[in-house]
């Protein structure tokens, strides 16, 4: 029974944390932030000039998806470079935008 009762919870906790990334990829300059760091690791300069989003406002985004622990970053110098925690998330991203062509191109559905 207590098996039973760690399984449940550790189920839930796996939807409550899928849920919590998802509602982080929600935000277009968040996602944009994702998109471009799934090509290879970046700066806020060339992040904000990625996205079109003001400097301040990628800041911002990218302690959000730091915190969450979706992006590392590491010191080169005085910039702070950023990249993604782990491929999963590059092929979440990659996928949700598949996802988007298939919508707007009306492409058949496929596996």
């Amino acid at each position: 029974m207590a098996d039973a009762h760690r399984s449940q919870q550790r189920a839930e906790a796996r939807l409550d944390v899928a849920v919590s990334v998802l509602s982080l990829l929600a935000d277009r300059t968040r996602l944009a932030l994702l998109e471009r760091l799934g090509r290879g690791e970046a700066d806020v300069t060339t992040l904000t000039e990625a996205t079109g989003a003001a400097r301040p406002s990628v800041s911002q985004h990218l302690a959000k998806l730091r915190l969450a622990g979706l992006v590392a970053t590491r010191k080169d110098g005085r910039r702070v470079v950023y990249s993604l925690r782990h491929g999963h998330l590059r092929r979440l991203v990659d996928e949700a935008l598949n996802v988007a062509d298939h919508q707007i191109g009306h492409l058949p559905p496929h596996d």
